[in-house]
């Protein structure tokens, strides 16, 4: 905190069983894959595109929004 570089917490809560080969990919790139997993990413454009990507599969806390 306070050193202006904010981290999100994601946390996997749907299964990607059924899901394209593409909200897979960027599950994985995440670092989740299974449900329950979390990971901490630090803020950035590509990792707001990432999680708009796969928000149906995700919960993600810590965003100032």
């Amino acid at each position: 905190g306070g050193d202006g570089v904010s981290t999100v917490k994601v946390t996997q809560v749907r299964s990607t069983i059924g899901q394209s080969k593409a909200h897979e990919g960027t599950i994985r790139a995440l670092g989740l894959g299974k449900i329950g997993r979390s990971a901490e990413h630090t803020e950035s454009p590509v990792l707001a595109g990432q999680l708009r990507h796969v928000a149906h599969l995700v919960k993600v806390e810590g965003k100032d929004a």
